[in-house]
């Protein structure tokens, strides 16, 4: 279950220069589960998703999309730029 976009400038960077997205995921999801639940919602083509613990213990999920300028394209319909 994807909780929410995470907004940071580094994330913002990373939007913009690798058409990647950083979300906040629920502990037990896995990475399988995160690029199917974003096909499905956003109608978009998910490459690669990376996970990890923050240090405030949260999951957050590095989430690279297939197709050029599609994260700042899904960013801009999330409210996010």
């Amino acid at each position: 279950m994807i909780l929410h976009p995470l907004v940071t400038e580094k994330a913002t960077i990373q939007a913009e220069m690798d058409n990647s997205l950083q979300f906040i995921v629920g502990m037990n999801d896995t990475k399988d589960g995160v690029k199917t639940d974003l096909e499905r919602l956003y109608n978009v083509k998910v490459l690669t998703v990376n996970m990890m613990i923050t240090p405030k213990g949260k999951k957050k999920a590095i989430v690279v999309f297939e197709k050029a300028n599609t994260a700042t394209e899904l960013a801009s319909r999330l409210g996010i730029f």
